[in-house]
């Protein structure tokens, strides 16, 4: 009898473990107005600048189903062929349920999926701020409209406290909530949009659960950490090769003067472009005193049909006499990750050591700290 106990309690616990393996992965079961049936909604990473599709099913009977398994819990967006807006999901492997609302695809409830439910709390803190933003950004452009320049920086000022103040609140629940990897996300963006000083950035993220460390987004944030540290106003600018225009590699090191400009820009870039005068201005009056730019292009953008031709077009047009190179990766380019830049233009001031001295100076700012350093 007992050897029979014991041969139940083994297959038992053999289908136990089976069951385990056959429930790994996610279960996304989503249930919505049938009046969307035969659309085609899709699952993608959330990465904007390098946009992957998961998955898509249609939509039958008002219902939808998704599986698969992730590596470690990621955020991603979920849309709908023909209907506006898109909803944020965090995925991880779970039996997770949606209810969702045609009308308002980001007000739609998740349940089933405790990185989900932080998400909440977070969407909670920043929902205030997106419809406030909404009704400023009306009262700023009224203003705008009427000249009204007290009251558009009044608006600003009070906009940004609003900001600061929701800011403050992600920090509080990133802290707090240090075992999801939903908190990482909120991070990696505060860190991209520059909401948060490196510093407390680093406390964060130290304070994070390993499983989350090691997640994706977990490992993009360490990556943003350490190149913030080595592009601070004060460290050595990190070396880099690129290929110019006729595919020649050129090194920043072997091509730095008594002071360089690092400029990042793209022919798509419009405030790029408008810049660019300015810094021709620069370069015709001090490159005989001392004055390199190496130019870094982040044409490449998937909206370009020919992203080359329109970089050596602007470089023609714009009269850029001074070093250029590019990948073509657009924000991929390996020198842009390596001096995380998340928007353009950006350019980096160095000293005849290499040294970063000074960062995103444009117009008279760019040109009164030539004046400084090369008179």
């Amino acid at each position: 009898m007992i050897k029979k106990l014991m041969l139940l309690a083994f297959i038992i616990l053999v289908a136990s473990c089976k069951n385990e393996e056959t429930k790994e992965g996610y279960v996304l079961n989503g249930s919505i107005d049938s009046s969307v049936d035969g659309k085609t909604m899709r699952l993608r990473n959330a990465d904007l600048n390098n946009v992957t599709f998961v998955d898509s099913t249609i939509i039958k009977d008002g219902k939808v189903t998704f599986t698969g398994k992730v590596d470690s819990p990621d955020l991603y967006l979920l849309s709908i062929d023909g209907v506006p807006g898109g909803m944020p999901i965090v995925l991880e492997n779970e039996n997770i349920s949606i209810q969702f609302y045609k009308d308002s695809l980001q007000s739609s409830k998740v349940t089933g999926s405790h990185e989900n439910d932080i998400f909440k709390v977070f969407k909670d803190i920043s929902d205030p701020i997106r419809a406030k933003n909404q009704a400023m950004g009306q009262e700023f452009m009224a203003a705008r409209t009427a000249g009204d320049t007290a009251k558009m920086k009044t608006i600003q000022e009070e906009f940004q406290k609003i900001v600061d103040n929701g800011n403050l609140e992600n920090l509080e629940a990133i802290k707090k909530h240090n075992d999801v990897v939903t908190s990482a996300a909120i991070l990696e963006n505060l860190i991209k949009t520059k909401g948060i000083e490196m510093a407390k950035a680093q406390e964060l993220y130290d304070n994070f659960t390993d499983p989350v460390k090691n997640s994706r987004i977990g490992k993009s944030i360490n990556d943003l950490l350490v190149s913030g540290k080595a592009t601070a106003i004060g460290s050595v600018a990190p070396n880099f090769t690129a290929p110019n225009p006729e595919g020649n590699m050129l090194t920043l090191n072997d091509l730095k003067g008594k002071v360089t400009i690092i400029d990042f820009w793209a022919a798509w870039c419009g405030p790029c472009r408008r810049e660019n005068p300015n810094v021709v201005k620069v370069y015709e009056k001090y490159h005989d005193k001392g004055l390199e730019i190496i130019g870094v292009s982040l044409d490449g953008n998937p909206r370009q049909k020919d992203a080359k031709g329109e970089w050596l077009a602007a470089i023609e047009k714009d009269g850029l006499t001074w070093h250029q190179v590019s990948n073509l990766q657009y924000f991929n380019d390996p020198v842009a990750k390596q001096y995380n830049i998340q928007s353009i233009p950006a350019t980096f001031i160095l000293d005849a050591e290499g040294k970063i001295i000074a960062k995103n100076l444009r117009g008279p700012e760019l040109e009164a700290k030539m004046a400084e350093l090369l008179n």
